[in-house]
């Protein structure tokens, strides 16, 4: 694919709102500010946050494509006009939050600091993408190993049950539909309103996948994860929450849970938040588990940051026989058809199973 350069403005001012954490800027950043992140290999959701945000810029001290894979991250920014600069990781503490600052000509000029910066536009983008395609079979490989060796030692921690609090909606025969924040999970979500408004399922939104949820129209009835992508208001809703800690019961969510005054509770296990919503609900006797927002294949978890999936590899093991992946659902014709479509699919019972091991 052929992309025509574009320039990034030769001059750009504005306050900065810093976080090392992308995940957490999204939640205080306001509209029109410069986010400083330090992010390796900016995600599609990412992407997605800092442009609903409205984000003047993006000034990025970590990688933004590695080429260790090929993803389109920073193209969706490129595309809506946000320009992304780059500096040195270890100039990101010269740079306050909250202070004002310009880029002209590939200087950045602060309160306290003067740094060289570099635009990122397309053609860094396109250059390192071809670069991801050749690498990815390399990475695929340490990657598959990881994997593996984790899945070993893990395995035994499917036999043994979660340790639940009563839920308030129970799971029993009912459908489940879990909301994960992954790549196009909003119009999937929305092709869905068909089989939502006829099957009526259990409502699960995991961390930042309950923000769609409330997007649309929906009111959660769990919410789980570490509660670091979730906004206050939708934590506000009246959803059951369900903080993931680490198995030794470590729950880093946990605090700012108590910050906002809640009731939670907290489920130990293995993995991902979105590994712990499925294996509940199998666990609960759920009929169905339809899942919208998946990650569920390596370049997944490559963009988090994550050397392998053996969690994930094993609950998808697990759940498979009852799990319906709705990943692409905005894409089966057109609107009317497809509801209809994904209704008949999950009401005649055909489980539509997606996953990486096929």
């Amino acid at each position: 694919m052929r992309i025509n350069n574009v320039r990034a403005a030769a001059v750009m001012e504005g306050v900065v709102r810093a976080d090392r954490n992308t995940k957490r800027l999204l939640r205080h950043i306001r509209r029109g500010e410069i986010a400083l992140i330090c992010h390796d290999d900016l995600d599609e959701p990412a992407a997605e946050g800092l442009l609903r945000s409205g984000v003047k810029a993006v000034i990025n001290s970590g990688r933004t494509m590695t080429s260790a894979f090929p993803h389109d991250g920073p193209l969706l920014l490129l595309r809506e006009g946000i320009p992304i600069y780059e500096i040195d990781e270890s100039s990101f503490e010269l740079l306050q939050d909250g202070e004002r600052i310009r880029i002209r000509d590939g200087t950045l000029t602060g309160l306290h600091a003067e740094l060289v910066c570099y635009p990122f536009g397309y053609e860094e983008w396109e250059r390192l993408k071809r670069t991801g395609e050749r690498m990815y079979p390399l990475t695929l490989l340490g990657f598959a190993e990881n994997t593996l060796h984790y899945a070993a030692n893990e395995l035994n921690s499917l036999t043994r049950p979660l340790t639940l609090p009563e839920l308030n909606n129970p799971l029993e025969t009912r459908d489940v539909l879990v909301v994960s924040r992954g790549s196009g999970c909003r119009e999937d979500l929305a092709a869905l309103r068909h089989y939502i408004r006829s099957a009526k399922p259990v409502l699960v939104g995991v961390d930042g996948g309950a923000d769609v949820l409330v997007s649309q129209g929906y009111v959660p009835d769990l919410i789980i994860g570490d509660m670091d992508s979730v906004s206050d208001q939708t934590l506000r809703v009246g959803a059951q929450l369900l903080v993931h800690a680490y198995p030794d019961g470590w729950a880093p969510g946990l605090e700012r849970i108590r910050q906002l005054g809640l009731a939670s509770d907290t489920v130990a296990a293995p993995g991902t938040s979105e590994d712990l919503a499925l294996r509940l609900s199998y666990e609960q006797g759920a009929a169905r588990i339809v899942i919208v927002g998946s990650h569920s294949e390596p370049i997944d978890f490559l963009k988090k940051g994550r050397a392998g999936m053996a969690s994930t590899l094993l609950v998808r093991m697990l759940v498979g026989h009852k799990l319906i992946d709705a990943k692409g659902a905005s894409l089966w014709g057109s609107k009317k058809s497809q509801l209809h479509k994904f209704a008949a699919i999950v009401e005649g019972g055909a489980l539509w199973r997606t996953s990486p091991y096929r």
